[in-house]
């Protein structure tokens, strides 16, 4: 009795993905005991015997793995429930799926395992003909076979049933008057435990006057099975933050709550143990604030003691040589009504086998050696780059604000260290890292501020214009202000990437990385973007456009606007990444924001800007060189070493500079993408002013000019030809792309690409296309690999050419 009168309260492995390994699982047990939890329910769905093959018993050694964890669990004083989800293809009239389900817990039951659950979560409401025929009701047949189990099991003190309606909104018509759960209340034994999510499958806030209608209709308190920091329902979203908005008076109506957190096993370290803690609060007698349950001074209590485990030398998978050290908490997936709606694309990204039926001891994450290569090919990169001549040293420009220097290769970039050592997370970093990923219906302070000064400065641009008044100088002093703050935001998203990928903790950087890559791309995106607003955007005199023009193509309202009190929260996909891209132009073409981190995960610093001056002999440089290659090292034009830079990289530098950004990193330029805005106006400008130009520095004059120079000449005629109107209807806008080849992280460059793609779309362009003859394999190559570009094969200029294009 005294066992069925225990609040359960702990934690649930019930989520769509890959399951946790053994290891985590037992570090998992460490942390309940010493955070004073004790339940756990295993039920992850892809644990194939768990719910797919639920009819199969486990073998002798998935048996003995079973047993091993439930007497881990039992000896660091957990309640071990073991939970089956038979409810996908069970017919309930059948004798023999019956004693199949009677022998599969009979097996556990044998285990040692004493908590049982039968979950009918995310199923069919239909009923087969045999089962219409038998029951009078699908919750009819669910509640006799779930009583005749909690019977032939001898009625354990701790038995839950998840019904197929486990929260109010998926309750018919409502929680009141849903047949389905008056039902089960009437006629389910009065000692089995209902599992309830609350008002929602996530939901916001959980208060004892929203519990009292469902307690009511259940004819008993009941369990919540509670999702509020799981993340399997959005791969670009994790929930670092406390655990909040439940009224600590819950307990006296409630048999638990057992928390559903995030698949990442590391990422669970703040949400139990702030569950610990608000647990804890209510066992005590004294009322005042000190026992009083706060979800700052949780927060603040986590956040201290997880410093010392993000700093812990510890691989992926959790292995150390530490019998007894302090480890992370672990994560686990939400309830969702249609799973298959809710992808999670970034599950799959590091080398794993496939999946075990039983995956009691999964194989965990790659280990350290697979980063080491990733960190080899970085440096042979490095040294690749360092050897190459360097040029004249460039002052970092003052025009834009917090536009980094344009430094040659192997010159630091003024102000960005080299991020490649292990090193320690400061606390204002780890902070950092939980504001941005905090909770589903509420961003940290870091996000917050990253938003609205986002929103902010987009909507005060006019104020830096490209035809912004002088009247206007203090208001765009302020402008440039908050920007300047903005930039700073986005440079230390980047110095955090750069400390986790670093970090000793290699367990925290696989489960994270995914993560923390997506925001520092996206932020790098932002920043290049703000930095282009100053003096750039067109004023309403413009012929394609301008940004006050299409200011509907950019999202309006933040993800928890449109979210509301009502909405669950995968209504707006991609957290504080995905609200930071609806703010852009481009914000509505997620594919060019949802891509697959890199295998090797680099601590290099990235950065992008638009293009200075001072930036084009070291662009100039890099084409040389990369043409170099192209032609087997050979230098073909010696006397005139401008002529390749003037071909590809001139005309566009010279007439639409405020169309080119740069991508840097610690050693310097390593790449640049060029646009322009419309290629129709550009081709004439050429001719007019370019072309003149250039026979004028390259005159035919006998044997100082190289025959190959003047094929360059004559090839930039042919470059200013016409193209056809079908074409430049859909992409009336051009961009040209060149990156060194030791670039690890391809990334960087599809990233690179974005910001001129926002820019461009900014000033009114519709689509964009990017030339490639058939004989440019390896730019080709370069550019298919980032994934969005579409291949359109046509006439251009008349003759056969490569065209890759795609409409903003």
């Amino acid at each position: 009795m005294e066992e069925k009168k225990q609040f359960l309260c702990g934690v649930v492995e019930g989520f769509y993905g890959r399951p946790w390994s053994m290891d985590q699982r037992k570090v998992l047990f460490q942390w309940m005991q010493r955070w004073g939890l004790n339940t756990y329910l295993y039920g992850p769905k892809d644990d194939l015997k768990h719910r797919l093959l639920w009819r199969e018993v486990y073998s002798s050694e998935e048996e003995s793995q079973l047993r091993t964890l439930i007497a881990e669990a039992q000896s660091r004083g957990l309640r071990f429930v073991y939970a089956l989800s038979p409810g996908q293809d069970i017919v309930f009239s059948s004798s023999c799926d019956l004693t199949l389900l009677k022998r599969k817990l009979r097996q556990v039951s044998d285990l040692g395992c004493q908590a049982f659950a039968i979950l009918f979560d995310d199923i069919d409401h239909s009923m087969c003909q045999a089962d219409s025929e038998a029951f009078s009701s699908l919750a009819h047949a669910q509640v006799t076979i779930t009583n005749e189990i909690y019977q032939f099991l001898g009625e354990p003190p701790v038995f839950l049933f998840c019904p197929t309606e486990y929260c109010g909104s998926l309750c018919s018509p409502s929680v009141s008057k849903s047949p389905y759960l008056q039902t089960v209340g009437e006629d389910l034994l009065p000692n089995i435990t209902v599992i309830w999510t609350g008002s929602k499958v996530i939901t916001r806030k959980l208060s004892v006057d929203c519990l009292a209608e469902v307690e009511s209709v259940l004819q008993r308190p009941p369990l919540i099975w509670d999702n509020l920091h799981a993340n399997d329902y959005d791969s670009r979203r994790l929930f670092l933050g406390p655990f909040k908005d439940r009224e600590p008076q819950l307990k006296s109506h409630l048999r638990g709550l057992l928390l559903n957190p995030n698949c990442e096993f590391e990422a669970n370290y703040i949400p139990l143990h702030t569950l610990g803690s608000w647990y804890r609060a209510g066992q005590e007698e004294r009322k005042d604030e000190e026992y009083e349950y706060c979800p700052d001074r949780a927060l603040s209590a986590a956040l201290h003691d997880w410093m010392e485990e993000l700093n812990q030398p510890l691989q992926a998978g959790r292995q150390s040589t530490r019998a007894e050290q302090r480890s992370s908490a672990t994560a686990s997936r939400c309830k969702t009504p249609d799973i298959s709606s809710c992808p999670s694309t970034f599950r799959g990204t590091t080398s794993v086998a496939k999946l075990p039926v039983f995956p009691l001891n999964s194989i965990s994450p790659p280990p350290s050696p697979i980063k080491v290569k990733g960190e080899r090919e970085t440096q042979e990169g490095e040294k690749k780059r360092t050897n190459q001549p360097s040029q004249q040293n460039h002052q970092p420009p003052a025009s834009r604000p917090g536009a980094p220097s344009g430094g040659t290769r192997g010159q630091k970039v003024q102000g960005r260290g080299h991020c490649c050592a292990k090193g320690m997370l400061s606390e204002s970093q780890v902070r950092l890292l939980v504001g941005l990923h905090y909770l589903p219906h509420e961003h940290g302070p870091s996000a917050q501020k990253l938003i609205q000064d986002l929103t902010w400065l987009k909507t005060n641009c006019h104020l830096v214009g490209a035809n912004s008044k002088k009247a206007a100088a203090q208001k765009a002093d302020e402008w440039r202000g908050r920007a300047s703050r903005f930039l700073s935001l986005c440079e230390d998203i980047a110095q955090l990437h750069c400390s986790v990928v670093g970090g000793a903790n290699r367990a925290v950087l696989y489960d994270l990385y995914p993560y923390v890559w997506d925001l520092r791309n996206t932020a790098l995106v932002a920043k290049a973007f703000i930095c282009w607003l100053d003096g750039r955007v067109m004023s309403d005199s413009s012929t394609l456009g301008s940004w006050r023009s299409c200011f509907h193509w950019c999202g309006k309202t933040t993800g928890a606007e449109l979210l509301g009190v009502e909405s669950e929260p995968w209504v707006f996909k991609g957290g504080v990444s995905g609200e930071v891209q609806m703010l852009l132009p481009i914000g509505s073409s997620n594919e060019l924001f949802t891509h697959p981190p890199p295998l090797f995960p680099t601590s290099r610093l990235y950065n992008v800007r638009p293009y200075h001056i001072k930036d084009k002999v070291e662009l100039y440089r890099m084409v040389r060189q990369l043409h170099l290659r192209t032609q087997g090292g050979q230098e073909s034009n010696a006397t005139h070493p401008d002529v390749i830079g003037d071909r590809c990289l001139g005309p566009c530098l010279a007439l639409s500079p405020e169309y080119s950004f740069i991508l840097e990193d610690e050693l310097g330029v390593c790449g640049c993408v060029l646009g322009v805005l419309d290629v129709r106006s550009f081709a004439k400008r050429c001719q007019a002013s370019w072309m003149p130009a250039m026979r004028d520095k390259y005159p035919p004059r006998g044997g100082n000019t190289h025959p190959s120079t003047q094929d360059l000449i004559q090839l930039m005629e042919e470059d200013q030809g016409e193209y056809p109107d079908s074409l430049l209807y859909h992409f009336p806008s051009q961009l040209r792309l060149d990156a060194l080849p030791e670039l690890v992280d391809v990334s960087v460059s599809r990233t690179l690409v974005t910001a001129l793609l926002a820019a461009l779309k900014a000033n009114g362009s519709q689509g964009v296309f990017c030339e490639v003859q058939p004989t440019d394999r390896q730019r080709l190559e370069f550019l298919t690999k980032l994934g969005f570009l579409e291949i359109l094969r046509g006439e251009a200029r008349s003759r056969e050419g490569v065209v890759l294009g795609r409409l903003l």
